[in-house]
C-alpha cells in the first residue's frame, strides 16, 4: 500500500490519458554520477498472464516480468557506497539506531536492474478494455472466489472490524499479487537505496528507505525477509513503507505486522484498515454502469459535476435495466473510453480506492473484479475495440498540435491530465465532435 504520487491522475495509458507523475526530486548524494536518461511519463507496462498481478502506479510501476533475484543484479559501485556512508547520519538523525542500519545494509547492494526498470516505464500502453479483461479474467475471478471461500472466517472478521466489503479487499489482493503468488523477491533496502541514490525521485525514495528501516527497527520483519517489488512495494497487497508504517495492523495479535509471510492475515486486515481510514462506506458501490440519453451533455461527464442518481435519472442517465440507479450518494459520470464506450456513475468509494492507487483504470479494475467476485455480470456496453491507446510520442504530438491551434494544454509532457482533457474537449467542440475529452487516435488524426 502506498502514499500515491499520482493523486487524482487519469490512467490514460489505458484511457488514452497519461497519469500525472510526481515532481522530480534530486537525491541527496555526496558525489555526482552521470545522469540517467530522463523519463517523463508514468505509463505502466501490464502483465498479460491470465492470473498475474496487474501493475499499478505507486510510486514507480512494477515490471511485467518475473522477479529478478538480487544475486543476479548486485553490482559494486563506489559512488553508491559513498552515498550509503553519507546517508547513514541522516538515518540516525531520523531515529534509526546504528545497529539496525548496519544490519540492514550488510547485504545491500546497488541494483542496476532497478534503475533500468525505472527508466523504461513509458514504453507500453494498454487500452482500458484490455486492462479490464485482464483484471477480471476467468482465472482471476475463479481464484478470487476460491480465496473468499478458503479465508471466509478471516475475511468476515476483517469486514466486521473495519466495515470494508470483503470482496474489495480480495480484489485488491488479486490485482496486487495474484492472491499472494507474486509478492516480489527483491531486497527492499537494496531497491530503495538504489532509487534514492540514482532514481528520478531521490528524496521520495529516501523517505521510503527511512520508513523501511523503522519497520526493521520495530521488529516486524528482518532485512532478509523484507522483500518485494523493485519499486519498494511489499507483501500480499503491496504496501510502500510509509503507508505500512502509518496504517498496517497486527490483526492476528502476534506482536508483528507481518505482510510478507504466506499467512495473509495482517496484509488483508491492513488493506481494509487503509480503505476504512479514507472513508470507505460499506455497501456503497464503487460505480454502476449506466446508459446515457441521446443528446447527453458530455461536458458534464467530469468528476467535478456530482448529482444524486435520481437527479441524473431526470437527465436520462439510468441503469442498464432502464431504471434509475439507487441513491447511494452523490455521483459523477465517468467515460473511460469516451462517448463510444461504457459509461458509469461513480461514487465516493471510487475515490477511496483511488487513495490506494490513483489511476482510474486501476480503480475500475478493482471495482469490476469485486463485482464479479460477488457474482455480478460483465460490463454490458461495447468498447471501441478497433481503437487503440496513444503512444507516449503521440500524446506529446497531440499536446503540441492542440496548443498550436490555440487549445493550450499547459505543457507538452505526454501525460494527459485535466488541462489536456479540457483542451481536447474544446477542440472537439470546435470541429463538431462529441466533446467527451477522450484523447483518442481519431482526435489526433483530426488535429493532423
Amino acid at each position: 500500500m502506498k502514499k500515491h504520487v499520482c493523486r487524482g491522475a487519469v490512467a490514460a495509458f489505458l484511457l488514452c490519458n497519461g497519469a500525472l507523475a510526481a515532481p522530480v526530486e534530486v537525491s541527496l548524494r555526496p558525489a555526482a554520477r552521470p545522469a540517467s536518461p530522463e523519463v517523463t511519463s508514468a505509463v505502466m507496462a501490464f502483465l498479460i498472464q491470465p492470473d498475474a498481478p496487474l501493475t499499478s502506479v505507486r510510486p514507480a510501476l512494477r515490471p511485467a516480468k518475473a522477479p529478478v533475484t538480487l544475486a543476479t543484479v548486485a553490482a559494486s559501485d563506489p559512488g553508491f557506497d559513498a552515498w550509503v556512508r553519507g546517508f547513514r547520519p541522516r538515518a540516525l538523525s531520523a531515529g534509526i539506531t546504528g545497529a539496525v542500519f548496519d544490519r540492514a545494509f550488510r547485504n545491500a547492494h546497488f541494483n542496476p536492474d532497478v534503475i533500468r526498470r525505472d527508466s523504461n516505464q513509458s514504453e507500453f500502453t494498454k487500452s482500458i478494455w484490455d486492462y479490464l479483461d485482464s483484471a477480471a479474467s476467468d482465472s482471476r475471478i475463479a481464484n478470487g472466489r476460491l480465496a473468499l471461500q478458503q479465508h471466509s472466517a478471516l475475511l468476515n472478521r476483517i469486514e466486521a472490524t473495519y466495515g470494508v466489503d470483503k470482496e474489495v479487499v480480495v480484489a485488491i489482493w488479486g490485482m496486487e499479487s495474484a492472491y499472494g503468488s507474486h509478492r516480489g523477491s527483491l531486497n527492499i533496502v537494496s531497491s530503495l537505496a538504489t532509487l534514492a541514490y540514482e532514481g528520478r525521485r531521490g528524496a521520495f525514495f529516501e523517505e521510503q528507505l527511512i520508513a523501511a528501516l523503522k519497520i526493521l527497527q520495530h521488529g516486524d520483519t528482518a532485512p532478509e525477509t523484507m522483500t518485494g517489488s523493485w519499486a519498494g512495494a511489499m507483501g500480499h497487497t503491496q504496501f510502500i513503507p510509509t503507508s505500512y508504517d502509518a496504517l498496517a495492523v497486527d490483526f492476528n495479535g502476534d506482536g508483528r505486522r507481518d505482510i510478507w509471510s504466506d499467512d495473509p492475515t495482517d496484509a488483508l486486515a491492513s488493506t481494509a484498515a487503509y480503505l476504512a481510514r479514507y472513508g470507505w462506506i460499506k455497501g456503497m458501490p464503487w460505480g454502476v454502469e449506466v446508459q446515457l440519453p441521446a443528446g447527453f451533455d458530455y461536458a458534464s461527464a467530469n468528476k467535478k459535476t456530482v448529482k444524486m442518481p435520481s437527479d441524473w435519472a431526470r437527465l436520462g442517465v439510468v441503469g442498464m435495466d432502464g431504471a434509475p440507479v439507487r441513491d447511494y450518494g452523490s455521483a459523477s459520470v465517468l467515460l473511460p473510453a469516451g462517448s463510444k464506450g461504457a459509461a458509469f456513475l461513480v461514487f465516493k468509494n471510487f475515490s477511496v480506492i483511488a487513495r490506494y492507487n490513483a489511476a482510474d483504470a486501476y480503480v475500475m479494475g478493482v471495482g469490476h473484479l469485486s463485482d464479479r467476485l460477488r457474482g455480478r455480470g460483465p460490463i454490458r456496453a461495447d468498447w471501441p475495440r478497433d481503437d487503440r491507446a496513444l503512444s507516449f510520442d503521440e500524446r506529446q504530438e497531440m499536446q503540441q498540435r492542440l496548443t498550436a491551434r490555440g487549445f493550450d494544454t499547459q505543457g507538452v509532457d505526454g501525460r494527459v491530465g485535466p488541462m489536456t482533457v479540457e483542451a481536447v474537449r474544446r477542440f472537439q467542440r470546435s470541429v463538431g465532435m462529441a466533446p467527451d475529452g477522450y484523447a483518442s487516435l481519431t482526435v489526433l488524426t483530426r488535429l493532423r
